[in-house]
This record gives C-alpha cells, structure tokens and sequence, in this order.
C-alpha cells in the first residue's frame, strides 16, 4: 500500500504529462458541435431559398396576369402553372398559388372581380378584400397574387415542424384590366 501512495503523485504527473490522444479528445468535444453548425446552415440556406422562391411565383403570377387583356381558362391555366414551374426544384404539391383582378371604386373600395387558384380555394366575386390605403386608387384596378408554401426542413423537422412561407403583389394591369372567362375586372 505503502508503494503505491509513493508512486501515485509520479503516476499522476507522468499523466498530466502526455499528449498522445489529446487531439482526438479535442475532436470528439468539437465534432458535434462543427456538425450541428453545418446541418443548421444547410437548412437555414434551403429554408431562405425556399422563401426566396415563394416571392419569384408570387412575382411571376402577377406579372403574368398583369400582361394580359384577356384569359381564357387554358390561359389562366398556363399561368398558374408556369408560376409553379418557378419554385422547382420544390415540391409543387406544397404550393398554393392564388390570382385575384380587384376593381377599385370611385370611393376607392376594393371588390374581387375574379380569381383563380392553384391547389387553393378562389376568392368569391363581389367579395371585400382589404388591401393597403396607399394602393386603393379610385376608379382602378388592380391584380393580386398570393402565394403560400409549406416548407418542410430537411434535418429540423422535429425542432420546428412544417412552416408556412407566404408573400403576397399586388401590379397593375399593364394596359388594361384582364378580363378572365368572360368576367371583366373593370
């Protein structure tokens, strides 16, 4: 026993001593945090560019729309769809793509004209939207999109769950109001 108790501090300095194996502690202290900060910046990268796609479809429908004098149903379809090409590589599925003609008033109210979806549910006709002041101009009109995404992270599902990506545009018509089935918007 008496041995022991002598050798031990000698033992214990011999330990403090070496520095074989230091480097693969250190990495297996560093090795998980290195990772978590790299899956979070993927998914932080994929969940802005996901973002940054909902704003193009929700740009690309209204622009789309606003260039038009008159849609047919197979028009408004090929927009509603070439907009949903944007957010490829996306899943389309996910995508809710809504188009809205408001004619605004002499008082500057707004009511919905007509409107189309994808994957979504129309506005009614004659309905009452509220819209910003700065954009209820008298006597106008105006083509509004709306776009929504259920973006699903890859790695932080189980922290976050499925979030809901939205913008909205509003244009007006480059020329004149479109007219979509035979339902003016002016």
């Amino acid at each position: 026993m008496k041995a022991i108790t002598l050798r031990m501090p000698r033992i214990l300095r011999s330990f403090a001593r070496d520095r074989d194996g230091v480097s693969a502690v250190e990495f297996a202290l560093l090795a998980p945090l290195m990772i978590t900060l790299y899956l979070g910046c993927v998914e932080i990268s994929d969940g802005v560019a996901a973002d940054r796609k909902v704003t193009l479809v929700a740009g690309a429908l209204a622009n789309l729309t606003s260039q038009s004098q008159t849609i047919s149903v197979d028009g408004m379809s090929n927009i509603l769809n070439a907009s949903a090409a944007v957010i490829k590589p996306y899943s389309v599925g996910n995508l809710t793509a809504t188009i809205t003609c408001l004619k605004i008033d002499a008082e500057g109210k707004a009511t919905v004209a007509w409107s189309a979806t994808l994957n979504g549910t129309a506005r009614a006709a004659g309905s009452a939207p509220t819209i910003p002041a700065t954009l209820a101009t008298p006597s106008s009109s105006l083509v509004w999109s709306e776009v929504t995404y259920a973006y699903t992270p890859i790695v932080g599902y189980t922290i976050t769950g499925t979030l809901v990506l939205a913008d909205q545009m509003f244009m007006s018509p480059r020329q004149t109001a479109p007219v979509y089935d035979s339902k003016a918007c002016t």
